[in-house]
Parts: structure tokens; sequence; C-alpha cells
């Protein structure tokens, strides 16, 4: 038996929608957009152009999609939080543009008390089954692997590396282009540009291969591995270290940010 045929309805901007789908009459949908079967679009949402819901997906809630994002299927997001605090208050999920969301993740809209949104940047790779908790905010090009978890309140930088099944814990920061070995815990703030492994997670000090990858220049690389050298094997402590990176590497960017999102962590960082 075949499958029903799409039918393509005007009032939606030329977008396909099947004809098994619940989408709301106020929901606003894009020019260009595809909503496979049995997709539930609430109320509140807004999906961009182009974009792709496949099929048994909810979009519920006050929820934005951005342009060419594409949702694999059993993907819900904007539903509420699960936060015992919660009472029903009007809050937001945001996906950025160009997003790749694929089977069972689940993406939950934010809380009051922590701002009142959650959001993706553009161009992020979220893979089967993660799960991107109330109030967290990722960067562009961020990657989380299969089952990898974000607790509430967790910001993640551009270009960070989630890896499977690990679990980065309420309040924390994933610093820029930071890679988290998969199974791993994290409890505190996990160091940009670095690679942060275990159960508790231990940082290993610069990813030397990332860095390489993404065209850093030699000196860069350099003064980066002098200053996770400092960090955390010259048998300093983290003030100490960080007087010592400062004394002696000038003129670096990227070691300006590591320093900074050292000084600036709550929660302590992952050494």
């Amino acid at each position: 038996m075949s499958a029903p045929s799409i039918q393509s309805r005007p009032r939606r901007e030329s977008a396909a929608i099947h004809p098994s789908d619940v989408v709301s009459p106020s929901a606003q949908i894009g020019s260009d957009c595809y909503i496979g079967p049995y997709v539930i679009v609430g109320d509140e949402a807004t999906l961009g152009e182009r974009v792709r819901i496949d099929s048994h997906c909810v979009i519920d809630g006050r929820t934005r999609v951005g342009d060419d994002t594409h949702v694999f299927p059993f993907v819900s997001i904007g539903l509420p939080p699960q936060d015992l605090k919660f009472a029903g208050e009007s809050t937001a999920t945001e996906i950025g543009r160009r997003n790749r969301i694929r089977e069972f993740v689940t993406i939950h809209r934010g809380t009051k008390g922590g701002g009142g949104l959650t959001k993706t940047g553009d161009d992020c790779f979220i893979m089967a089954q993660a799960h991107i908790a109330h109030d967290c905010a990722l960067g562009n090009n961020v990657i989380m692997a299969n089952a990898a978890t974000l607790a509430g309140h967790v910001i993640v930088e551009d270009g960070a590396n989630i890896g499977a099944y690990s679990g980065v814990h309420q309040f924390c920061r994933v610093g820029r282009e930071a890679y988290i070995g998969g199974y791993s815990v994290e409890v505190k703030d996990a160091l940009p540009f670095a690679l942060t492994v275990g159960n508790h997670a231990k940082c290993y000090g610069l990813n030397k291969v990332g860095v390489r990858r993404r065209g850093y220049s030699p000196e860069t690389i350099s003064a980066l591995h002098r200053a996770f050298h400092l960090l955390l094997s010259a048998k300093l402590n983290t003030t100490q270290a960080i007087e010592r990176i400062r004394e002696e590497i000038k003129n670096s960017e990227e070691v300006d940010e590591l320093v900074r999102f050292v000084e600036t962590s709550k929660r302590g960082v992952v050494k």
C-alpha cells in the first residue's frame, strides 16, 4: 500500500504538509517547508523557510525553528521543562539555522527563573537521543553525539564537541572548541580548546588534533600548549598559573580567552 501523498497548501506559502499532520492554524509556516506524516505543530510555533520536519515529531510551545533546519523522526522541541518549579509560565525555545537534529532528540523550553529561553545557534549537529534541557544556550557549530545530555542552564560555546553518552551538570559551561570524550561526566566547566574525558572528567590539555584541523597557526598552537602546561602540569595553583600565563604569553587572543574563561568560572574548571 502506497504512502498518502503530500498536499500543498497555498495558505502556508507553498509548504508541503502531510494530511495526517495536526498543524495549528495559528502556527507560522515559512515557504518551501516540508512537514511529514503524523507531526504535531502547536499554536505558537514558527518554522522558517525550507525547514524539514520528518515524521512523528512534536513542535510545541513558543518555539522558532530557523531556516534550512532538518528535524528527523520522533524529535520533540519546545515541550515543558523537567523542572518541578515550572508552573506553566510562557517561555520559549529557539533553534537556529541549518541545524540537523536527529532521531529522538528532546529540547525543552526555558523556565522563568532561568531566563525563559532555551536556544541553539546555527549549523549544530545534534545526534540521536541527545537531550538539551531548559535554559541551555548552544553556540554555532556545536556537535552533540548520541545520547549526550545537558542538564539545565548549561552554556556550550561555538564549535564544542560533546561525546556520546556524556552528561554535563546544570549551570556548567563548555568552552569554545572544547572536546568532551564519550561517557564523560562534567561537574565543572570544560576548558576551551581542551580535551576533557572521564567520570568524573579530567582535562588532558590542548586538543591538538582539533586546533590543527581548524587551521590555527603553529604560533597559536604553541602558545596554547604552553598555557595548558602551566595550568595543568606545572605544580601551580590556578591563581599562580594564571599569573605565569599572563607574564609569559603575550598577544594571543586564544590564550587570553582561556584565561578569561578560567577567571569567570563560577563552578570551577575541570583540571
